[in-house]
């Protein structure tokens, strides 16, 4: 998610089959509900599983099974009624943070974030506890995936641990599918020139929308992810499945707008009502590039990460956006301002929600460049990037990078800050669907 911050050809109608996985038949609902009907802003907030940054605790995993459970399930209690007396009304629940799932899944292994051990049953569903819990508080849930990261390293130690799944059921994508694997950002990745890997991507979420009731689904910012130093090296990809394209810069976009319009059309003919949205960089392509960029200076989804989500909005294939603006006012290079109205009119003419993603992470933190964030505990920026939230009627809701820097004791005056402007008016106080 922190991706942004450091730094051509359409499919068939019809609807994608999966070269690995079928899609699963679920029964539409009577009625047709819009995926983004009128619910007021979204109050959001990420909450990370990767690296156990958010949750679970790290003292919960090597806890006996049932003590283990019992810890995991009271932190995301206590986590889940904090967030409620906030205000939060939307939680973004990372369910698929690498290869592994935390979800029931027949396609992917259990997620060694819960125990240790990839592929180990954690003797219950915390997909399907975390729905409970905030649907019983009035809560919205989006399963929030990142789609091509299979490890976060490429240690001996994760090789060997991947290794071992395949005898377990399911087997990681690692070992069953060898040649979708690449590495990049020194990370096990799938190739996403390839045509199976994007079906099965496709399942995946298929997956989950057919079995469980969420209430959207997010992809990050992690589509080509790669840096300098280790690059994806795609090349015979491209030439297997580059035809047609001058470059490999075109080619990549395109294979990144085939996962979204795959995934887009399944979900809608699956359950019209899940909200499908992406939380690209805030930078879609900067104006010295090109006359519709915005006036800014910072990496660019389009040129960067090979996602040209601009596009994607204009065509109607997201119900919500939600770009990572996470500088404040004072940044030239990319102001929040600046970025802010910039997606206000790209969204304008269209249907899509637009929400954005505010630094958190920042708050409290020294910085020569910024120093804004320390500044009266980072209120006075807080409040400037709410009230022009606010005050735009494109913009339809903020949300928080990441939960856990809310307990943190250089967060507290921006905590009680949100906790007066969100918690006393709060909209989650039922769940709207």
């Amino acid at each position: 998610m922190l991706l942004a911050a450091a730094l051509l050809a359409s499919c068939s109608s019809e609807r994608p089959k999966s070269l690995v996985t079928p899609l699963p038949s679920v029964t539409p609902p009577p009625t047709s509900v819009p995926a983004v009907a009128s619910q007021g802003p979204v109050r959001g907030v990420w909450l990370t599983t990767v690296s156990r940054l958010d949750w679970p605790p790290i003292s919960s995993v090597n806890a006996a099974p049932a003590s283990r459970i019992r810890l995991q399930q009271a932190a995301l209690i206590a986590k889940l009624d904090a967030l409620q007396r906030l205000g939060i009304n939307t939680v973004f629940f990372q369910v698929k943070p690498d290869g592994t799932a935390l979800w029931r899944s027949r396609i992917l292994p259990w997620s060694d974030m819960l125990t240790g051990t990839i592929g180990e049953d954690p003797g219950y569903d915390p997909l399907q506890f975390i729905l409970d819990e905030a649907h019983k508080r009035g809560m919205r849930v989006h399963a929030w995936f990142n789609p091509y990261r299979v490890s976060t390293n490429v240690k001996p130690g994760t090789v060997n641990a991947l290794n071992k799944t395949l005898s377990g059921q399911p087997a990681s994508v690692f070992v069953l599918h060898r040649d979708w694997i690449r590495t990049a950002s020194d990370r096990f990745v799938l190739d996403p020139g390839i045509p199976a890997a994007r079906d099965w991507i496709t399942s995946i979420i298929a997956e989950v929308v057919a079995h469980y009731d969420i209430d959207g689904v997010q992809f990050d910012d992690y589509f080509y992810a790669e840096t300098p130093g280790s690059t994806l090296n795609d090349s015979a990809t491209f030439r297997a499945y580059g035809q047609g394209f001058n470059n490999k810069a075109d080619w990549r976009r395109h294979n990144t707008q085939q996962l979204i319009e795959q995934v887009s059309r399944t979900i809608k003919q699956l359950k019209p009502q899940v909200a499908f949205g992406v939380s690209p960089a805030g930078v879609w392509r900067n104006l010295s590039h090109d006359p519709a960029g915005s006036d800014t200076r910072g990496a660019a989804a389009y040129d960067e990460a090979y996602a040209d989500t601009r596009r994607w909005v204009q065509s109607g294939l997201l119900d919500y956006i939600a770009p990572q603006i996470y500088w404040p006012f004072s940044r030239q290079a990319a102001r929040y301002d600046v970025l802010a109205k910039w997606w206000a009119n790209v969204v304008k003419p269209t249907h899509t929600r637009l929400y954005i993603g505010i630094a958190l992470y920042k708050v409290g933190e020294p910085s020569r460049l910024e120093p804004e964030w320390t500044d009266a505990g980072g209120v006075p920026e807080l409040k400037r990037q709410l009230d022009l939230n606010d005050s735009l009627p494109q913009i339809s809701g903020t949300i928080l990078f990441r939960e856990n820097y809310l307990n943190l004791p250089q967060t507290q005056q921006a905590v009680e800050y949100l906790r007066q402007r969100w918690g006393e008016s709060s909209s989650a106080t039922r769940r709207p669907r």
